[in-house]
């Protein structure tokens, strides 16, 4: 499981809008669904779930309301083990939350209601006094700046101050084209914030629109030339590309899954394998592998991550050969 795996606990701090989710009980459109089951949604509490469970101490920033979503994922984070030390419990304000359909073939059909939120007023200095001691490792997406300009100030000033305090800082893209004003601000935003980033971690579909570049080869090159070190560029069924800066470069193949059931939440557990391995020491090949790992267990259960394993779980089932 790496050099050395679990003993090697990092303290990973993530920021961004953990909501809640009411899940489609059955096929069809949104409007015409009559019975959901609710749980907890959002890529970043996503991560936080994978990291916890393999062992690592993941630190989420947000802000939640008083209201039966905000206890919902208060005590969600606390069950699966995540701090709540940087959580922000406002009076007066709401939780968001999403809706999301069933489907068997592509991606589900989404709606949010997270505009005006608690989570979307964070500010920069909110993120200033803030008690960052012991973190290890900042993970960020490209949600949360999407939610709103607060949001994206706050995300800005934590990156400052993770690059003051030299901790890696790996970034996942993960396009909301929705919630962005226009295509060109998004792209524009978004590649400023990855020239931040230790680690990146794009699908191949947002790499192409991000960078113009076709290929796994040409999205890596272009983000080393702004220093990115790492990229890892998801290719679904054809696993993933890893390239290290003037370094190694290659092709992990994706794990066998044994039925699609879900394709939410995919990317989130491929961040979590990813950056759980290289805050161990494995290398980025070795981090790739288990990033397809993750995102293979991820796509074969129906929840955004509750089948997250732990590292116990993960040994059995990289030794099975299937998720």
């Amino acid at each position: 499981m790496g050099k050395e795996g679990a003993s090697k606990k990092m303290k990973f701090l993530l920021m961004g809008e953990p909501m809640g989710l009411f899940m489609a009980n059955g096929p069809g459109p949104l409007s015409q669904v009559n019975s959901f089951s609710s749980s907890i949604a959002g890529a970043e509490y996503n991560v936080a779930v994978g990291l916890s469970r393999l062992g690592h101490q993941p630190l989420y920033c947000t802000r939640l309301g008083f209201d039966p979503f905000g206890e919902k994922i208060l005590q969600s984070l606390r069950e699966n083990g995540i701090s709540t030390r940087l959580v922000i419990q406002v009076p007066g304000e709401l939780t968001g939350f999403m809706m999301k359909g069933t489907t068997q073939q592509g991606d589900p059909d989404i709606a949010y209601y997270r505009q005006n939120s608690a989570a979307s007023r964070l500010t920069a200095h909110q993120v200033d006094t803030m008690d960052l001691s012991g973190c290890g490792w900042l993970h960020v997406t490209g949600v949360f700046p999407a939610v709103s300009k607060s949001a994206l100030g706050a995300v800005k000033r934590l990156i400052s101050r993770a690059k003051a305090l030299e901790l890696p800082i790996s970034f996942d893209p993960n396009l909301r084209p929705q919630l962005w004003e226009s295509r060109e601000i998004m792209v524009s935003v978004l590649n400023s914030l990855a020239e931040g980033a230790n680690t990146l971690l794009p699908g191949i579909s947002e790499g192409e629109l991000l960078t113009g570049e076709s290929t796994p080869q040409g999205v890596a090159g272009f983000y080393h030339r702004r220093g990115v070190k790492n990229v890892v560029v998801k290719l679904g069924k054809e696993g993933a590309f890893y390239s290290e800066k003037d370094g190694e470069s290659g092709l992990s193949p994706a794990f066998p899954v044994r039925k699609l059931v879900d394709t939410v939440g995919a990317g989130d557990g491929f961040a979590a394998g990813v950056i759980s391995a290289l805050a161990e020491g494995e290398s980025l090949q070795e981090a790739a592998f288990r990033g397809n790992v993750l995102g293979a267990v991820q796509v074969a259960h129906k929840s955004d991550n509750e089948g997250l394993p732990t590292r116990e779980a993960l040994a059995k089932i990289i030794l099975a050969g299937t998720a």
